[in-house]
């Protein structure tokens, strides 16, 4: 963990666990537990998981021109978003193409926070607050402790009153067990879950308190990895990994258009002036590649980075595999050509352990309607 420069507190549970605690975003990581990873994301899908997703870089704007900040480096519409709601949104380089995506929080009149992965965020964030009535503060001791699953309300109800009424991309200040916290119905499962944000001082006593009362409903601690199985399920993309950042073109620089990812829903309509916004529109009908699904026909994942292939010419690569012991099935997230991007093509999986048959299929794989994430009550 050379480039490791922030950490969690809850570096200790993680070791019990038998995590080594790799690097993601500079902070050391939980990517793997000494257990099945499966047992996780079965627990997610039928109960529920708790994870530590504190290398989430968290990053406060204060200020009155916080809003004018925001406006400029995302593609959504924020004067639609009041306290209490949050949205997801992306960011854009000057060729319009991806850089980091991103959900913009607002947490009072002239106070918001943005959360985001290992893309440039913040550094793009205090680019444009220069000179302005805005500070921008980065903040580690928030940790970002998500409880993911269908029995997630029923556990929470318990202490938080209203929590059944928190809609979806909504958040709440509260406390949880005596401490202050933030929590916000979002997630990177397609579960309905929580986000819950406390402070370092009490996050080891809320992950405690949860493993320990949450063991008899079945909620399970969850490393980072099986949020890629869930994830793959769910359609929800993760940089750099299914961008071109690791799978290049020969002879062009990395970046993705938002119309290539899928990704085009986060341009608020009408909404023009955000940085790349001349060159995204432009980009449109111009995609190289898709990011598609594949059911392949295997036993097992296929592995990151395996060649797809249709009537013996490659077509695209796997960005990333999953397979579920639910379904009995093998899927995939990928970047094929525009013309393979089309439910029910004949596709061929080339890859270091499976070689078979496979169908592209669309996104996502599971809970197409989406209707377990808005759900009420």
């Amino acid at each position: 963990m050379a480039l490791s420069w922030r950490f969690s507190v809850l570096a200790d549970r993680h070791r019990a666990l038998g995590s080594k605690l790799e690097d993601w975003s500079g902070m050391g990581t939980a990517w793997t537990y000494d257990k099945d990873m499966s047992e996780e994301h079965v627990a997610v899908r039928t109960k529920a998981g708790i994870m530590d997703v504190s290398g989430l870089k968290k990053v406060h704007l204060v200020g009155p021109h916080a809003i004018a900040v925001l406006d400029h480096i995302t593609t959504r519409d924020l004067t639609k978003i009041y306290p209490g709601r949050s949205v997801y949104a992306t960011m854009l380089n000057e060729r319009g193409h991806f850089t980091d995506d991103c959900i913009v929080y607002r947490t009072g009149p002239n106070s918001w926070m943005l959360v985001h992965g290992s893309g440039s965020g913040h550094e793009e964030l205090v680019k444009q607050a220069a000179g302005r009535n805005c500070a921008v503060l980065f903040d580690d001791d928030l940790h970002d402790l998500s409880l993911q699953g269908p029995i997630a309300v029923d556990y929470l109800a318990k202490y938080v009153p209203g929590i059944r009424d928190l809609k979806y991309f909504h958040h709440m200040q509260t406390t949880l067990f005596g401490a202050p916290v933030m929590i916000s119905r979002t997630g990177y499962t397609g579960e309905r879950g929580y986000e819950i944000f406390v402070r370092g001082q009490d996050a080891v006593m809320v992950w405690d308190r949860i493993v320990e009362e949450g063991k008899e409903m079945g909620i399970i601690p969850c490393c980072f990895s099986v949020l890629d199985m869930l994830r793959v399920e769910s359609y929800l993309l993760f940089y750099p990994y299914d961008n071109s950042q690791m799978y290049p073109f020969a002879d062009q620089p990395p970046g993705d258009s938002l119309w290539e990812l899928g990704l085009d829903f986060t341009v608020s309509p009408g909404k023009t002036g955000f940085r790349g916004a001349e060159e995204h529109a432009r980009l449109k009908g111009k995609e190289r590649f898709k990011i598609f699904g594949m059911l392949i026909d295997a036993d097992g994942p296929a592995d990151l980075g395996d060649e797809v292939f249709a009537d013996g010419k490659k077509v695209g690569v796997i960005t990333c595999p999953s397979y579920s012991s639910l379904t009995k099935k093998s899927m995939a997230i990928a970047r094929l050509d525009v013309d393979k991007a089309m439910h029910g093509t004949k596709l061929e999986v080339r890859g270091k352990t499976v070689k078979a048959s496979a169908t592209a299929h669309t996104l996502p794989f599971d809970d197409p309607e989406k209707k377990k994430r808005i759900a009420v009550g």
